[in-house]
């Protein structure tokens, strides 16, 4: 007897049954495009920020008020990290789910991509504008109102680790969700979902050390482990989306 090949649309169906509604891998494509751009951006631009110890404040804002590419470096940041969640957002509205708690994740997350975004804003406006007027007028004040004009610098230094962490707590929180979403689709390879969800997993620990510690050693570990996983799989989703064949539509009959 000679063995029977499934069709690939028997192949689709039984993918189709087994993860979930098949995606148009297609239509990931900016999305991903995006992500991955807004990701590699965001490194290359913090490694122009202005180093030091950032939990010794004294040492850490003599580095700052010397820095003349303070607000060129979170202007950038700000512009990448848009990108990025710009990508994430694409992504939730790619996503054509079925089943109610598809549907949740993909609403909340894109909801916490959104605010996300609008946070960071707050945090860039934080760090990127206040706290460097307030460091520069400590650095270049009279000895006698030094010790006021720091501890002004120090609360604003304060009110960036509560911005970073209820950030970096919503950005963890929209990974989490994306992962939720896209782990039952079908034409989405799993691990994907998998490494997303470690990613998110990495930002909350982040907003837990930021608001609990400030930026510790600890955090610095968190923040490159989410940019190796970030890259992982934002990569691996690239490939996979631009791999992918567009349907095309049914010549019509002559």
């Amino acid at each position: 007897m000679t063995a029977l090949t499934p069709s690939p649309a028997a192949v689709g169906a039984h993918a189709r049954g087994k993860r979930g509604t098949m995606i148009d891998r297609t239509s990931l494509r900016l999305p991903a495009a995006l992500l991955l751009a807004g990701q590699l951006l965001f490194i290359v631009v913090t490694q122009l920020h202005t180093g030091g110890p950032a939990n010794d404040h004294p040492a850490v804002f003599d580095e700052y008020a010397g820095s003349r590419a303070w607000t060129a470096v979170h202007l950038g940041q700000f512009a990448a990290m848009a990108v990025l969640l710009a990508g994430l957002l694409g992504m939730f509205l790619a996503l054509d789910v079925q089943g109610s708690t598809a549907r949740l994740a993909r609403r909340f997350g894109a909801a916490s991509a959104a605010s996300a975004l609008a946070l960071y804003g707050v945090l860039q406006a934080v760090d990127g504008v206040a706290l460097k007027q307030a460091v520069n007028a400590w650095a270049s004040a009279p000895d006698a109102e030094k010790p006021a004009r720091f501890a002004s610098a120090e609360a604003i230094r304060w009110l960036e680790w509560g911005a970073r962490s209820y950030q970096d707590i919503l950005l963890g929180l929209a990974l989490l969700l994306f992962a939720a979403a896209v782990v039952r689709m079908a034409g989405v390879p799993r691990p994907i979902a998998y490494l997303a969800g470690l990613s998110g997993l990495t930002y909350l620990a982040q907003g837990w050390v930021a608001g609990s510690e400030g930026f510790t050693p600890a955090q610095t570990i968190l923040i490159v482990q989410a940019f190796v996983l970030n890259l992982a799989w934002m990569i691996w989703l690239v490939v996979v989306a631009w791999r992918a064949q567009g349907t095309k539509a049914p010549s019509p009959a002559r």
